[in-house]
């Protein structure tokens, strides 16, 4: 593992007000229960900062009026902000004073008598005596540091030092320290320490005029002085779903002589503590802020507040949850192992460190999705879309346990899906495109377009694909893991009912001889109707079409190979009949995949729409990833125009690898040949906008086995979306979790062209020239670190020596397979 202290650390350095909403998302401490902001502790949300924290799964539902209609939006709450921590000084003795002997309380040289305080500014990173400010994300310790340094006008230093962690051993704690040094005066200062239930979900400037203020019954106290000194408390709960709230937090001074006064008072829906401090010059005096949090949802609790507190009064000194929390995230690392090399091993390391921040293994205990910003801000509200899709695949090799937990939560909702299913007259299961508490569609019915300042009517609950993504991930899961109990359980009970969706969701058309699927929107988010239609939605999306297929004939399989017993039970729980297999077959054989100029279309009818004039409309607007905004701007739509905003028919070469994408278009009587496939990826590349951050990460997937040389700069762009904020501005409201996860997963899978099927690793490198040597270990099936490391001759695999368990089956491109027994490797050479 690398030891370059670059390679683990990201900086910023000075105070810039631009920038802090994006600093804030990238510096974000997280354990997978809960996350906060990298918000600086001087500052609330005043439109430069945005402190947030966010604990997972805990959500409510407000009701908005917005243009005459009442809305109703359910959120990830914005709970109370545990970091307020300001200070000021009171009182200070000048350098010369201090030359003279009048600097400090007491006799002789260099001691004075303290003079009376007299309040001074509350001091920050932004006022103008700061002379010097940093930020350090230490991402193998999970540190934030910051650093200021302040200059008064008679030259009087006082520096300032935090370190910060969201504790990964302790799910339910964090921690603030902050050290204060005067360096060339002695005096008194004031710190005031403070949790503040007076916070709304405000994080994301198109949703203000909505309703934002979430919790209710906002109380403060202090706990009992003689067992709990230093120890406030605050409660709260969610106005609708009722999830009660309790934080905890117990401020302690070091030297305890240096705290000379300590005070609370309880403002509206504050608990502020005071403490007077006394420093003396170059001698750091220490203030420790131990915060604990638990929700009515936490499993073996009575009450969040009593537990809350109970919990910090237990919680050892700051220096042992340092070390703990060390120690558990060493162990993390170790799981997730990964050595890629410069500037994109830098990048990667990032995008893993907040994905093990958002999912950790303490995810496994709660019953959540994969929210698609992370728990690092308020964009989407917080709310499930497919993006397990691109996360759980780098899960299955290193967190299985994770991933199971995920999938768990998708089959509670099971019955939530079938019954939106039923109310749109449907069969079987009818996941939402947006989820969030209970599975219900929470996809908005308005969005506000901020180009014009337009609500407009929003159709993406018409993305059924969704299922499609969730019967995918139930099954690669299990071939990664060999997790037969949850897939001949909970697995095979959501693909039956996914598939059951699609065969009744499918009509037959006689003049085609085929089936359809009518009224859907693709990944592809621009084009939600056919142009001038009265009524939404799209005939045949490519993408939609053949994951259907493959729903159904997975699903088959899997019926075909379930134990007898399991089988019959299945089918009496569902009540599945013979005459439904039949349907399901036709159906997977012949549902239409519509073609043009040779390409596959991206639905019924994209080459009959005009095409749009990009290099006019950048002359234009410039930045243009945001198509759909701009053409409504300027009174035009998207519809009209064969332009995508992101992958959509690519996405199948996402997916399936060539061999089965050959196959799947096979059974639908189709040839899909090299030369087909290579037209079709030229024809959507020239026409998409690449309005998502995931756009890039699939482009530069399929460029890497189609079109080599221009791969990276797709591949490029996907591990830049975040830190460069590409989308331009999206960055501070949440990180892009799938992408980041994506990004993970194009070095374990693709282009190492990693399968994990039938119980064997599927192996067919094709490296990248700027990315032709790296180090992945993964969990495989029992085996703790399997070892692929990619080089410019090869591709070596090492089994590690784990007390004689079965061998690995590696099966190579060519359908040989090889035995790597424990404590072996074999070297796979690449072709020229």
């Amino acid at each position: 593992m690398s030891t370059d202290h670059r390679a683990w650390t990201w900086e910023y350095e000075g105070y810039a007000a631009g920038r802090q909403s994006l600093r804030e998302s990238l510096c974000t401490l997280g354990n997978g229960y809960f996350a906060t902001r990298g918000a600086l502790t001087e500052y609330g949300a005043d439109g430069t900062h945005y402190p947030g924290t966010y604990a997972a799964g805990c959500y409510n539902r407000l009701t908005s009026e917005v243009a005459g209609r009442a809305v109703e939006n359910e959120d990830m709450v914005n709970l109370p902000d545990w970091l307020p921590l300001r200070y000021r000084v009171l009182d200070q003795t000048p350098p010369r004073e201090r030359e003279e002997g009048r600097d400090a309380t007491g006799p002789g040289p260099g001691h004075g008598p303290v003079r009376a305080a007299a309040s001074g500014d509350w001091l920050g990173p932004a006022d103008d005596t700061v002379t010097g400010h940093r930020m350090t994300l230490d991402l193998r310790r999970a540190i934030l540091h910051t650093r200021t340094r302040y200059q008064d006008g008679e030259g009087r230093r006082l520096t300032v030092r935090q370190r910060r962690i969201v504790h990964m051993a302790d799910p339910h704690l964090a921690l603030l320290r902050t050290e204060f040094t005067a360096e060339n005066w002695a005096g008194t200062i004031e710190v005031e320490a403070a949790l503040d239930g007076a916070v709304a979900n405000t994080g994301v400037a198109r949703y203000r005029q909505l309703a934002a203020r979430h919790l209710v019954h906002v109380h403060t106290g202090d706990a009992d002085p003689d067992t709990d000194p230093g120890t406030l408390w605050l409660r709260c709960r969610t106005s609708t779903s009722d999830i009660r709230i309790g934080l905890a937090a117990r401020t302690t001074v070091a030297p305890a002589k240096a705290a000379i006064q300590r005070t609370t008072h309880h403002p509206d829906r504050r608990a502020v503590q005071r403490l007077t401090l006394d420093l003396r010059p170059g001698h750091p005096v220490t203030v420790d802020k131990c915060v604990a949090l638990h929700t009515s949802r936490d499993a073996a609790i009575s009450d969040p507040l009593h537990a809350a507190v109970e919990r910090v009064r237990r919680a050892p000194d700051a220096d042992a949850l340092l070390a703990s929390h060390r120690t558990a995230w060493g162990q993390l690392w170790r799981r997730a192992e990964l050595e890629v090399p410069d500037e994109a091993g830098r990048i990667l390391r990032l995008h893993l460190f907040h994905v093990l921040q958002t999912l950790s293994p303490h995810t496994a205990d709660l019953d959540v999705g994969v929210p698609a910003r992370g728990l690092h801000g308020e964009a989407y509200r917080g709310h499930v879309f497919w993006d397990e899709l691109f996360v759980l695949p780098y899960l299955n090799l290193h967190f299985p346990e994770v991933s199971r937990s995920l999938l768990t939560y998708r089959h509670r909702r099971l019955q939530q899906a079938r019954f939106a299913a039923r109310d749109a007259g449907c069969t079987g299961a009818m996941y939402p495109w947006q989820s969030g508490s209970d599975g219900r569609e929470e996809a908005q019915r308005l969005h506000l377009n901020p180009c014009s300042g337009r609500w407009l009517p929003d159709h993406s609950h018409l993305q059924h694909h969704v299922g499609s993504a969730i019967a995918y991930n139930v099954w690669t899961y299990c071939e990664a893991t060999g997790d037969s109990e949850f897939l001949h359980t909970k697995g095979a009970e959501m693909m039956l009912q996914i598939a059951r969706f699609w065969a009744g969701r499918a009509t037959f058309d006689p003049e085609l001889d085929r089936y359809r699927i009518r009224g859907v929107m693709g990944p592809d988010e621009y084009h939600d109707a056919y142009p001038d239609a009265v009524r939404p939605g799209l005939d045949d999306n490519a993408y939609t079409n053949v994951t259907a297929s493959w729903v159904l004939a997975r699903t088959l399989e899997l019926l075909r190979e379930l134990p007898e017993p399991r089988r019959l039970e299945l089918a009496e729980r569902t009540e599945l009949a013979q005459g439904e297999l039949e349907l399901w077959e036709d159906v997977s054989r012949r549902l239409h995949v519509p073609f043009h100029q040779g390409v596959i279309s991206q639905f019924e009818g994209f080459g009959e729409l005009a095409e749009l004039d990009w290099e006019g409309l950048r002359r234009r607007h410039g930045d243009i990833r945001r198509l759909d905004r701009v053409l409504e701007a300027d009174g035009d739509t998207v519809n009209r125009y064969q332009a995508s905003k992101q992958a959509d028919v690519l996405m199948l070469g996402y997916l399936f690898p060539p061999a089965e994408l050959k196959a799947l278009f096979a059974r639908l009587g189709h040839t899909l040949d090299d030369a087909a496939w290579g037209r079709t990826v030229d024809y959507y590349l020239r026409r998409t906008s690449h309005g998502s951050t995931l756009s890039g990460l699939v482009h530069g997937w399929v460029l890497a086995r189609v079109r080599r040389k221009e791969a990276w700069q797709f591949c490029q762009e996907a591990l830049e979306g975040d830190i460069a904020d590409l989308q331009g501005g999206t960055t501070g409201e949440g990180i892009h979790l799938g992408a980041m996860a994506g990004t993970l997963d194009l070095v374990q899978r693709g282009l190492t062209g990693l399968e994990t099927r039938a119980g064997r690793l599927r192996l067919d490198p094709v490296p990248l020239p700027e990315l032709s040597a790296y180090d992945v270990s993964l969990r495989y099936r029992g085996h703790w670190g399997v070892r692929l490391r990619m080089t410019p001759g090869g591709l070596h695999v090492a089994v590690p020596p784990d007390g004689g368990r079965s061998p690995v089956e590696v099966e190579l491109a060519d359908g040989r397979t090889v035995a790597v027994e424990p404590g072996r490797s074999y070297d796979l050479p690449l072709p020229d």
